[in-house]
Order: structure tokens, then sequence, then C-alpha cells
């Protein structure tokens, strides 16, 4: 029997890698959702090559899908009889339907590190409740999740995160005021949507990682640690209390976490591009440097609270967009997150409401210090 699968975002990184996945196991995997952001001639050619008919469009009206807006993707996922939900809508707006997914019974392939973030004590109780999986896409949390199957919980003093460095890492730090978006859009390993490159220029992205997974393995933030690895092949290692390393390792390519989480529980077939040790392979690992990374430091920052994690997320996505418009330099960024964090703000209590109350508070909030800086500036 097949699997079926909606897959949320399906014209952006994470979609495509998804159906191709799908492409390669057409005998295992149906593709029975679909929905995209704008993109509606793509979102229409897949939907005519999967044969998919529940289609939703969220930021984009008249696009000739079912299923239209926020709340119309909510719609689809509800009404769709399906398995698991790969989400790959990038930022907050991942949240909903991450709930969604879970509420109605089913697994959810999360690569939107965000719902984590913000929600993911929420999350983690809807899906016991409801018996389903949260399984992570992001490269470095599948990593993670495939070594603590093999070991006991106990066993493990640390985890370990690595991290590509982003498209500035070789950048001297006195040319980091004057970087364009263009150079900051320059990844030198993944190809990703502008703000999640961003993201990774900044190490912010690494930063919602170490929530992410201090959230979703339930460890200390302590023991959750970053490296730099500019080969990226490498995704994530444990280091054990009795001193050895396990380590996982792979060619850089999305449809292999990708397909881990459609298989799970089994192991996927073959890998899409195996990494061949006798082709010959150098592996490198250097610590982060905080002057050119503030906001790694920031996000450990953030752990300490819900209220915290939420406002970390929002002030720097509302940073990011600002710095894309070209209305702050590239410093500015974790000048304006360490602003917002430098305020009192309460953890939500009682369900999802009061998370996306505080969200928009703190979004309200970042926007008059920018607001401040762009008329400082001009």
């Amino acid at each position: 029997m097949k699997k079926r699968i909606i897959v949320l975002g399906c014209t952006g990184s994470i979609g495509r890698n998804a159906l191709e996945v799908v492409r390669a196991y057409p005998e295992r995997l149906e593709v029975v959702g679909l929905s995209a952001h704008t993109r509606d001639r793509e979102l229409l050619a897949a939907a005519r090559e999967f044969g998919v008919e529940r289609l939703a469009l969220t930021g984009k009206r008249g696009g000739g899908v079912p299923y239209e807006g926020e709340e119309g993707l909510l719609h689809l996922i509800e009404e769709t009889e399906a398995d698991i939900v790969v989400n790959g809508i990038a930022g907050t707006r991942g949240l909903l339907p991450s709930l969604k997914a879970l509420e109605t019974g089913k697994d959810l392939a999360l690569a939107n590190k965000e719902s984590l973030v913000v929600a993911g004590e929420l999350l983690l109780e809807t899906a016991t409740r409801n018996g389903r999986h949260i399984l992570p896409v992001d490269s470095e949390h599948a990593a993670i999740f495939s070594l603590l199957r093999n070991v006991p919980p106990d066993a493990v003093k640390a985890l370990y995160l690595t991290a590509s460095g982003g498209a500035l890492r070789d950048i001297p730090l006195s040319r980091l005021e004057e970087i364009t978006p263009e150079e900051a859009l320059r990844h030198p390993t993944w190809e990703m949507g502008p703000k999640i490159t961003i993201d990774s220029a900044t190490l912010a992205n690494k930063g919602l990682e170490v929530i992410e997974a201090a959230v979703l393995f339930g460890v200390p933030p302590e023991s959750v640690r970053v490296v730099i690895h500019p080969q990226s092949v490498v995704h994530g290692l444990i280091l054990l209390r009795d001193g050895s390393w396990h380590a996982q390792m792979s060619t850089p390519d999305m449809r292999l976490p990708i397909q881990q989480a459609l298989f799970h529980p089994e192991v996927p077939p073959q890998a899409p591009a195996p990494l061949l040790l006798e082709e010959g392979l150098d592996l490198s690992f250097r610590p982060v440097d905080g002057r050119r990374y503030p906001m790694l430091g920031l996000a450990y920052q953030a752990l300490a609270s819900q209220g915290k994690r939420i406002a970390f997320n929002a002030a720097n996505e509302e940073a990011v967009r600002a710095f894309l418009e070209r209305r702050i330099s590239f410093p500015r960024i974790a000048e304006v997150v360490e602003s917002v964090l430098a305020r009192e703000w309460p953890s939500p209590r009682g369900g999802i409401s009061p998370i996306l109350a505080l969200d928009a508070e703190v979004r309200r909030v970042t926007e008059g210090i920018l607001k401040e800086r762009s008329d400082h500036a001009s």
C-alpha cells in the first residue's frame, strides 16, 4: 500500500526535493495534496504530473485551485486523507499547518523549524495525544534523530550540529557593513529560499536549530553544540559519555533526510547520491566565531523561555526582511534582534491563540525599532 503524502510549499526547495523523492519511488509513495504560496503555474504543473486534485494557494487569489488563503490550506489538510504531511513552508506561517496535520491524525515531516521554536511543547503534546510522529527534515536533526535511535539516552553527553558558515564565512569582518543582499544569498552548498539563506549567513538558522534540537530531543540547551564544517558532509554528531563519537555522513542532498522521513520507520532502499569515500574526502571542523555570528549566542539566550524563543524568531524574520528590502545593513540584523530580546516577553499560556498574539506583538515592536534605525540611517 502506498504512503499518501501532502506536500506544503511544493514549489520551494523542500517541496521540489520531496517531489523528486516521490518520482524515485512511485510504487511506494503517492501525492494526494499540494500547496504553494504564489507560484500557481508551478503548482498546477505539479498537480498535472502527479494527478493531484486537492490544491491550495495561500498568497494569491484566483489561481484556479479548490483551496485559497491560509484558512483554505488548513481545510485542505483537514479534508484530505493522508498518512504524512511534508511541511516545507518558510517562517512562522508554517506553524498552524503543522498543528493541523497532527490534530487530524497525520505524521509530520517537518522542515519548518519555526514551528518547534515557537510552539514545540504544544506540537509534541498534540503528536503524543494523537499517536503521531514529528519527523525532522532538516539534515542536521534528521542525522541526530537517526543516531539517537542506536544508543541509550543516558549514554549521550552532547549533540553536535554542523554549520557550513554560510555565504559570508570567509568575508573579512570589516566588510560585513557593506554586504549586499545579493552577496549574502550566494550560499556555498545548499540551494534554499532567501530568508533561510540569510539566516545561514548570520547563523540564525543554526540558532533556530539549536532551539529545535533542545525542544525536539528533550535535552538541556548546554548539551546542544555547534561547529563550523565547511564541507557539509557530516550533518550531525553525538558525543557519548565514554568519549566516543557517532557521526552521520552523506552527500549534501536534501532528498536524503526527506526520504528518511517519508519511509520512517523503514530505511529507504537506496541513497539518491551516495557518498563514496574511495574517491577521497577531506573533513574539517572549527569553532564558531562569536564576533562573526552573534545571532548564535542570542539563540542560546532565547532558550531561557518560550516567550524569548518566540521573540527571537519573530524579530529575526522582520529584521531579515528589512535587510532584503535594503532598509538596514547586514550587521544590524543581530543588533535589532538583541534589542528585542532585551525586553521582557512572558511565555504564553493556553494554546495557540496566545502564541500568535505574542508573535504579532513582537513583530510590532520590532518594526518600531527598525523604523527608528532606518530614520537614523537616513
